[in-house]
């Protein structure tokens, strides 16, 4: 929760400079900013972070919905990884969030979390890889109007696509090491049609630190 309040203080006050800058204006969606779309996994520490770190431009925007996707859920099998929120279904506060006077979580996840794409726990017969390919899939297709997504999700996740649509021959510190709980890393992806279907890459140029970093 301390975590998630001063992710939610530095996007309400901070002052940036350059491109940064810019990409405050779409967290914030400030007037005359291009419009973007909040997409976060199914597990309740992701959608918590976004609930609580992006409340005043939930409590602004009562139409903004934060669209839950299965191909953002953690890569691993441990048990912190599998959601436990039936399909189509709310996610439910925990007490801890009950208490907290940062927001109303609930109501945030009753009213502005959007759980129609939410069929469950993850397959027992996918993969990361496949749900990160799905995820490029996603955000190319007609579903998303937005230049921009907002993606809530999880640092194993994070640093396996960066392995995975970075150049090779690039080297990042994103490839090696994870976002910090609540990190803003700000990336373009491309899309281009082969023989073989659609292939994605993020552009490393465009790799920025917004809040937190590695």
């Amino acid at each position: 929760m301390d975590q998630v309040e001063e992710l939610s203080n530095f996007i309400a006050s901070a002052n940036l400079d350059g491109p940064e800058a810019e990409h405050l204006k779409v967290l914030r969606a400030e007037p005359g900013a291009p419009e973007s779309k909040i997409l976060c996994s199914s597990l309740r520490r992701a959608t918590s972070t976004l609930a609580g770190g992006f409340r005043d431009r939930l409590a602004r925007r009562p139409d903004d919905k934060i669209l839950v996707i299965q191909s953002l859920q953690e890569i691993s099998r441990n048990p912190d990884t599998l959601s436990i929120t039936p399909a189509h279904t709310s996610i439910q506060a925990s007490w801890i969030e009950k208490t907290s006077k940062l927001c109303d979580f609930q109501d945030i996840f009753n009213s502005q979390t959007d759980m129609s794409l939410h069929t469950g726990n993850k397959p027992v017969k996918t993969n990361g890889l496949k749900r990160m390919q799905d995820f490029c899939e996603f955000v190319y297709s007609p579903s998303v109007k937005e230049e921009y997504v907002i993606v809530g999700g999880h640092s194993i996740w994070f640093r396996d696509f960066f392995q995975m649509f970075l150049p090779y021959s690039v080297f990042h510190v994103s490839k090696t090491k994870k976002i910090v709980n609540g990190g803003i890393v700000t990336f373009e992806i491309m899309k281009a049609e082969t023989r073989r279907g659609p292939s994605y890459m993020i552009d490393p140029k465009t790799i920025r630190v917004v809040y937190g970093g590695f």
